[in-house]
């Protein structure tokens, strides 16, 4: 059963940090592009950052750049996004995706996603 399941998700004040993973079960996605979505209560979901299988191209919403950053390590099939200045309205339940064609991840219809961890930054 091929699983993806993020963590590190929190409550945090408004100018914090936190990191969230996401590991892959199941089957290797070392060749995968992996992504990051988020969606707000009331909203749709939208993107958050991506990186390609390797991790040397990388895209971010421009809410995020500067502040947020993607990084994989295949070796555990995980992926990470790491969350700094963090703002009120960073606040969401964020959801982890994979797929093999970058574009597809890129327009919110991978293959793969998992459960979501709520991200809440008080302010």
């Amino acid at each position: 059963q091929v699983q993806l399941v993020e963590s590190g998700g929190g409550l945090v004040q408004a100018g914090g940090s936190l990191r969230l993973s996401c590991a892959a079960s199941g089957r290797s996605f070392s060749t995968y592009a992996r992504g990051w979505f988020r969606q707000a209560p009331g909203k749709e979901r939208e993107f958050v950052a991506l990186c390609n299988w390797n991790g040397a191209i990388t895209d971010y919403a421009n809410s995020v750049k500067g502040r947020f950053t993607i990084s994989r390590d295949n070796a555990k099939n995980t992926v990470y996004l790491q969350m700094n200045s963090l703002k009120s309205e960073d606040t969401a339940v964020y959801y982890c995706a994979a797929d093999l064609d970058v574009r597809r991840l890129r327009t919110g219809v991978p293959g793969y996603w998992g459960q979501g961890t709520q991200v809440t930054v008080s302010s």
